[in-house]
C-alpha cells in the first residue's frame, strides 16, 4: 500500500501567498484598467462616428435625432468620390510624393546621423548644433524663402517641388544621431581590422542595426507626407497635380459642402495609413546592438 505525505506546512504558506498576491495585484489593477478602457472608448467613439457616417445618405447626416447607425446604409459616397473627384489620380500623387520623400528621407538622415555620430571633427559638432537648432523653428517661418527656392530651380506646380523641400529633417536626423552614438566603437573598429570601408561599414553593420528606427522614421514619415496640407498648398497650381489633401479641401465649397462625397473620400485617404502600421507595428523592436561582439 503507497502512501502519500500531507503538503508540509511551507508549501501551504507558499500556496496562500501566492493567492493573496494574485488577488491584490487584481484588485490593484482593477482601477487603471478601467480607466484605460474609458479613454479608448472616447478616442474610438468620434473615428466610429465618422466611419458609420460615410456609410449614411446626404440627407440622413443633419437629420434629427441622430442616430449613430446609418438607418439607410448606401455607398453612394463612395462612388461619387471614385467618380467625380478623380480619386485614384490624387490618391497616385501623393502616393509618389510620400513614398519618394520617405525613402529619400530615411537614407539621408540615417547617414547624416551616422556621420554626425561616429566621426570626430569640429565642424561636424556645430553642424549637429545647427541641425538640432532647426527643430525649434516652425515650418510656416520659412514658407516664403522655401516658394522663391522652388520657383527658381524651375521645380514650381510639380511633384518634385513638394518632395524635394521634405526630404531631410532635423528629428529624423537626431534620432539616428542618438541611436549610433549607442552604437560601441568597437564593433566599428573591428569591422574595419577585417578590412571593411567605411561604405560597407554603414551598409552592412549600421543599417541593418538601425532597422527599428528606419522603420519607425518610414511610419512617420509617411504619414507627415500623405497628411502634408500647406506645403503642396504653395507649390502646387495644377489641379492634375493636387494631392489628396488639397483635393478634400476643394471639396469644401463657399456655399454648400457635399459631406457625403468629402466624408467617403476621407475614410478612403486614411486605409493607406492604417495598412502601413499594421504592416510595419511587428518590426518596431528593439534591436540587439551588441550582437559581432565577444566579451
Amino acid at each position: 500500500m503507497v502512501t502519500t505525505d500531507a503538503p508540509t506546512a511551507p508549501a501551504k504558506k507558499r500556496k496562500t501567498g501566492n493567492r493573496l498576491r494574485r488577488s491584490h495585484e487584481i484588485r490593484r489593477s482593477i482601477l487603471p484598467t478601467t480607466l484605460l478602457w474609458v479613454l479608448a472608448v472616447l478616442m474610438a467613439f468620434p473615428l466610429l462616428w465618422f466611419l458609420l457616417s460615410s456609410f449614411k445618405p446626404g440627407g440622413e447626416l443633419f437629420s434629427y435625432p441622430l442616430s449613430f447607425l446609418p438607418r439607410e446604409w448606401t455607398l453612394s459616397g463612395y462612388e461619387d468620390a471614385f467618380e467625380r473627384v478623380e480619386f485614384m489620380r490624387y490618391l497616385t500623387n501623393t502616393f509618389v510624393v510620400a513614398s519618394v520623400a520617405t525613402i529619400l528621407t530615411v537614407f539621408l538622415c540615417a547617414s547624416t546621423g551616422y556621420a554626425l555620430a561616429k566621426y570626430k571633427n569640429p565642424w561636424l559638432s556645430v553642424l549637429g548644433l545647427c541641425v538640432l537648432s532647426m527643430t525649434m523653428l516652425p515650418g510656416e517661418v520659412i514658407l516664403n524663402p522655401l516658394f522663391i527656392v522652388v520657383r527658381d530651380l524651375g521645380m514650381y506646380n510639380s511633384l518634385l517641388g513638394v518632395i524635394m523641400p521634405s526630404i531631410l529633417t532635423p528629428t529624423g536626423v537626431f534620432m539616428f544621431r542618438q541611436f549610433f552614438l549607442t552604437v560601441p566603437d568597437e564593433l566599428i573598429d573591428a569591422a574595419r581590422i577585417d578590412g571593411a570601408s567605411e561604405y560597407g561599414i554603414f551598409l552592412r553593420i549600421m543599417v541593418p542595426l538601425a532597422r527599428p528606427i528606419m522603420l519607425t522614421l518610414a511610419i512617420v514619415s509617411f504619414q507627415w507626407r500623405w497628411n502634408d496640407y500647406i506645403l503642396p498648398l504653395i507649390i502646387l497650381g495644377d489641379p492634375d497635380q493636387y494631392t489628396l489633401q488639397i483635393a478634400l479641401r476643394s471639396l469644401v465649397g463657399a456655399q454648400n459642402i457635399n459631406w457625403s462625397v468629402l466624408l467617403s473620400a476621407s475614410v478612403l485617404s486614411m486605409i493607406p495609413l492604417v495598412a502601413l502600421y499594421l504592416v510595419f507595428q511587428k518590426y518596431v523592436t528593439s534591436s540587439n546592438i551588441n550582437a559581432g561582439l565577444k566579451d
